[in-house]
């Protein structure tokens, strides 16, 4: 199970919380739709892709599978690094948790990278 996944030269893990932009054709017009969300399950293999999870409307949890190879993925930006705090391969069990319970990845990372950083130091 790998960790991480590179899309146009952009590195992104597991635990990431992160924007992909799609370009939509409708017709004859085009437009951009954006998706954000945490990173929770990556797949390799000969089609690699990647599940993105968010909470929308009336917490209501919606994921999305993308495709590396897809044609229409425009761009993916990392807005959060979630990857060092990460325990597992497959984030699957935050389907059951609350956004507070979520951060607490996001701490755990900071605290990992500040404890790295003190160790350079010394």
């Amino acid at each position: 199970m790998p960790l991480f996944i590179k899309h146009k030269e952009i590195t992104f893990g597991i635990g990431d919380r992160i924007r992909v932009t799609q370009k939509i054709v409708e017709g004859g017009k085009n437009r951009s739709a954006i998706f954000e969300g945490i990173v929770i399950s990556i797949k390799s293999g000969a089609n690699p892709s990647f599940i993105v999870r968010r909470i929308g409307e009336q917490k209501v949890g919606i994921e999305r599978i993308f495709p590396i190879n897809l044609p229409s993925l425009d761009d993916v930006k990392v807005i959060k690094e979630g990857t060092p705090g990460v325990k597992h391969g497959k984030l699957f069990y935050l389907r059951t948790k609350n956004p507070h319970e979520i951060e607490k990845i996001y701490t755990r990372t900071q605290k990992r990278v500040t404890n790295k950083h003190e160790e350079k130091i010394k």
